[in-house]
């Protein structure tokens, strides 16, 4: 009788199968070089930089803002109207001349009438000199508005940026996740038909091949989840960054552009964070408001010159000629306590808007703060998650061979199976924050940009418009031909 031959579990090509094909994750540092096609991190916020419409929008406004300024400047210069009227007129009048010794002696009567058609042209020219210095105190503030709305802008573009930098490692996660589990259910699977095939040849019981349904089952569902997870990801993608994600490259944390230390992030974050520094330029608008309140107080002095030609102003009165020159003093002596309240309002929000400074810097540290310790964190947990995967790799490696000698169940097989996977699973989620970590404390310190970045998109510069507006006296067109 020959010897029997003793068919061992399939544990090593399966093992060599799970290791071979599941992704250790989203590696921060790509190994091999990137291929043509691929989307870069870079690529991608230089699109959202573009093509953002919430961006796009958020420049409109400043352009908006620097209107300002010229209207403020036009307190400076002369106001200048022209005037017509024509119409149709009769007249009906009686004249009397009393008598009047040695000239008309008796006296005299005699009458107009008739129909004219009086008509009028003239100009008037106003400018005003002093008004309690309001107009360089609005342009002021007209200038410290177009300084914090520049602000603003810089706090939208590290909105958007931020946004598209999680949304990219979003999908990267999301997808390098689905590809565990799907390669987790294909293990799976061959290890049901391998229990199966065991069963059949009486190795193993009923409970054995429950075992691995069940732990495929729950695969599948995870499966489906991660599927539906990358799908509403990539929704958002195309949301934020304007197309739909193709071919993600591994992506590289940024925090070597950041301070170095805590302290050095908080000093710089509390300084440049474009909050604090439009909380401040909100300050300034305040002051000046208060500034402008008062100026209604003071006396005003304007110049007007007046040029009018009449025809037939009156039936005995053919033509009229008038031009004039005046200086106007008015000073306010009482207008009902109005400007006084509003110079007690003006005060108060001045008072609010430096509180407010207060509130943006110690919730500006707060972000640094939590942004440091999320990223010290995110480097932590991807060197524990390698050591785990390591450690899950080479625990399922000993647990299949202890199998073998008939020391381990089934079940211990599929738990050592499933141990690896959330080992990679974590090794995904820490390398996806440690980068997104990286960007927030960029954010957190003010120095999210496409400069910063340099990222391959041209830099929008807000000081353009602003020269073209600034000094334009007329026109209704705008500089981009609207």
């Amino acid at each position: 009788m020959a010897p029997r031959v003793r068919r061992s579990p399939p544990w090593g090509r399966i093992s060599r199968a799970l290791a071979a094909a599941v992704p250790v994750g989203i590696a921060l540092i790509a190994a091999a070089p990137r291929e043509a096609s691929a989307e870069t991190i870079e690529a991608a916020l230089a699109r959202a930089y573009e093509d953002n419409p919430q961006l796009n929008a958020q420049r409109a406004i400043v352009r908006q803002t620097d209107e300002g300024v010229p209207q403020a400047l036009s307190g400076y210069r002369p106001t200048i109207t022209a005037n017509a009227t024509v119409g149709r007129e009769y007249t009906d009048t009686k004249n009397i001349i009393p008598p009047t010794p040695g000239l008309v002696p008796n006296g005299a009567a005699f009458a107009d009438r008739g129909l004219t058609t009086p008509y009028s042209v003239g100009a008037t020219a106003s400018e005003t000199f002093y008004n309690g210095e309001q107009n360089a105190n609005k342009v002021r503030a007209a200038e410290s508005k177009v300084s914090a709305a520049r602000e603003t802008l810089r706090v939208m573009e590290q909105s958007v940026l931020l946004a598209a930098a999680t949304i990219y490692m979003d999908v990267s996660r999301d997808g390098a996740n689905l590809e565990v589990q799907q390669n987790n259910v294909r293990v799976l699977e061959r290890t049901l038909q391998d229990t199966r095939n065991r069963f059949a040849a009486g190795q193993v019981t009923t409970t054995d091949v429950a075992q691995s349904e069940a732990q495929l089952a729950a695969a599948e569902s995870t499966m489906h989840a991660a599927e539906s997870t990358l799908m509403t990801t990539r929704a958002n993608y195309r949301r934020i960054i304007g197309v739909e994600p193709a071919n993600l490259a591994p992506a590289t944390a940024v925090d070597r552009l950041a301070p170095s230390t805590l302290n050095a992030a908080i000093a710089v974050g509390t300084a440049q964070n474009p909050n604090v520094v439009a909380a401040v330029y909100g300050v300034d608008v305040a002051a000046l408001q208060v500034k402008i309140a008062e100026g209604a107080l003071w006396p005003t002095l304007t110049g007007q010159y007046n040029v009018q030609q009449q025809i037939f102003p009156a039936i005995a009165n053919p033509k009229l000629y008038t031009d004039s020159v005046m200086l106007n003093l008015s000073v306010p002596l009482y207008q009902g306590g109005a400007e006084y309240s509003n110079i007690r309002s003006n005060k108060e929000n001045l008072d609010q808007q430096r509180l407010d400074v207060d509130q943006v810097r110690d919730q500006t540290r707060a972000d640094v703060v939590q942004a440091w310790g999320q990223l010290q964190a995110a480097k932590a947990q991807i060197e524990a998650a390698e050591r785990q995967n390591d450690a899950a790799a080479r625990a399922l490696t000993g647990v299949r061979n202890e199998a073998l000698a008939g020391q381990r169940t089934t079940q211990d097989v599929l738990n050592a199976e499933q141990a690896l996977v959330n080992a990679r699973q974590n090794l995904i989620v820490a390398q996806h924050d440690r980068v997104v970590a990286s960007y927030s404390l960029l954010a957190a310190v003010g120095r999210l940009s496409a400069s910063e970045l340099g990222l391959p998109v041209p830099v929008y510069d807000p000081m353009v418009h602003y020269q073209q507006v600034r000094d334009s006296w007329i026109g209704v067109r705008t500089p981009s031909g609207q």
